[in-house]
């Protein structure tokens, strides 16, 4: 096995240095021989690729090994989201799919990602099944080689989220930033097909990216944001690079955080829908409230779309979430999806605006504010940490007595006035991540600072 080579929570990523053809190649064969394994050996593959320049070129080299392992291979006819190559695998009965994207990642960056038969995202068996597989691909001159075939993946997509999503969004309008990914030509498009006056920020393709990587977080947003208010617009809306996660901008607030667009939208679902909520451990208690006041449970999993997306399976669930900015919801394909998600709120926005929806459930429910902070950690020293710090919580956190622990994935201590803060490794950097959730910023800092104080001493 090539150690330069491992299957985080989303993929592989690495810096094009790393991010090599012969490393391509081998993930290519390791799915090819993973597929086997799984039943697949004949079944056809699709390829995706999102906007970045070696993107192509890499997806053709996918399908180049996979073809000669004796796999038909869909690929698409241009860069597209993420979401709409996990639509594929379900709609045409794949067995699967490879996606060549870094994501949100800067533009050195590229990376490759496997999705299972069921258009959900692969859980780590899966993952570590084709790890072990690593190797260079050996063409077999006796096997029949499959067939490379381009493919139109946006239009089936479409039609398929205007069937999920009745929206009429004549006299909306909507500023839409694709941040130079492969949401532009896509998203945008879909808004005015259901009748949105849309105006285009960021939508022609940049190997640079513009300058910023395609992170659609307040930071990158607030030209988005300018433009709503300048515009006169209903409503903003941005996708990452790949355009599996979405981001709001709303007239009044600006960038809307995640937590707040998860429970307006899963309220705005609820009005003639039923259905529970799936959401991660650092993803707001809001949604709870949303739930309860409706007769609906809200379950909790460890961090990634991959643990939401079983957990909606399981509980048949109406909207399944993450405070990054991915979301999914029941009728469509387990993976995030932020070219739905953007009809979804266009739809949710022409009925109430968001600003009014969030000032409406903050009014009913209260004031919820969220941050987060890290404690750097080596990688080697998480699994101690997470070890001792089961061996050193306190009974009260800031002066608040502990109500209880879910360690799902490290541990989140709920507190007895609903505050909670949070602690887990990253897995994504050498750092032990803390959030906190409250009434009050003052309350969420004093949270974030006990946090620290726990983890500090045993790393």
């Amino acid at each position: 096995m090539d150690d330069a080579i491992a299957f985080g929570t989303d993929g592989w990523r690495a810096t094009l240095d790393v991010f090599t053809t012969p490393r391509v190649r081998a993930v290519a064969q390791a799915t090819a021989d993973h597929l086997a394994d799984a039943g697949h050996a004949d079944g056809t593959v699709a390829v995706g690729y999102d906007a970045r320049p070696t993107s192509r070129e890499f997806a053709e080299e996918i399908a180049d090994v996979l073809a000669a392992n004796g796999h038909d291979v869909l690929l698409p006819e241009r860069d597209c989201p993420t979401p709409l190559v996990a639509h594929a695998i379900v709609e045409r009965d794949l067995a699967g799919a490879l996606v060549v994207t870094a994501s949100h990642n800067p533009p050195e960056y590229n990376g490759v990602k496997f999705i299972p038969a069921d258009g959900a995202p692969a859980l780590p068996h899966v993952t570590e099944a084709i790890e072990a597989h690593l190797r260079p691909p050996e063409a077999d001159p006796d096997a029949e080689r499959g067939e490379i075939t381009e493919v139109d993946l946006v239009t089936p997509h479409a039609e398929h989220c205007r069937a999920l999503v009745d929206a009429d969004l004549d006299g909306l309008d909507v500023i839409y930033d694709a941040m130079h990914g492969s949401g532009r030509g896509v998203t945008d498009r879909l808004l005015e097909a259901a009748g949105a006056t849309v105006e285009r920020h960021r939508c022609e393709r940049d190997d640079d990216f513009g300058g910023t990587p395609p992170e659609p977080d307040e930071a990158n947003l607030q030209a988005l944001a300018l433009a709503v208010q300048e515009h006169d617009a209903d409503l903003g809306i941005a996708n990452d690079g790949d355009a599996d996660r979405i981001a709001v901008v709303t007239p009044e607030r600006g960038f809307l955080d995640e937590n707040s667009f998860f429970a307006a939208t899963y309220d705005y679902l609820l009005d003639d829908r039923s259905g529970p909520a799936v959401r991660t451990v650092s993803t707001s208690s809001l949604v709870d409230r949303v739930a309860e006041a409706h007769g609906e449970t809200v379950y909790e999993t460890a961090v990634g779309f991959k643990w939401i997306a079983e957990e909606m399976k399981q509980r048949d669930a109406l909207m399944g979430g993450e405070e990054s900015g991915g979301f999914c919801v029941r009728g469509h394909v387990r993976e995030k999806d932020g070219v739905l998600m953007a009809l979804l709120a266009a739809a949710a926005a022409a009925e109430e605006s968001y600003d009014d929806r969030v000032a409406r459930l903050r009014e009913a429910y209260g004031n919820v504010v969220q941050s987060k902070t890290s404690v750097r950690c080596p990688d080697d020293r998480k699994a101690a940490v997470v070890r001792d710090l089961a061996d050193s919580l306190p009974d009260a956190v800031a002066g608040v007595d502990v109500a209880g622990v879910n360690d799902a994935d490290g541990f989140k201590v709920r507190l007895v006035d609903d505050s909670w803060v949070l602690v887990r490794p990253s897995g994504t950097e050498p750092k032990m991540r803390v959030y906190a959730e409250a009434d009050s910023e003052a309350r969420v800092r004093e949270l974030l600072d006990a946090g620290r104080d726990l983890v500090e001493p045993l790393v």
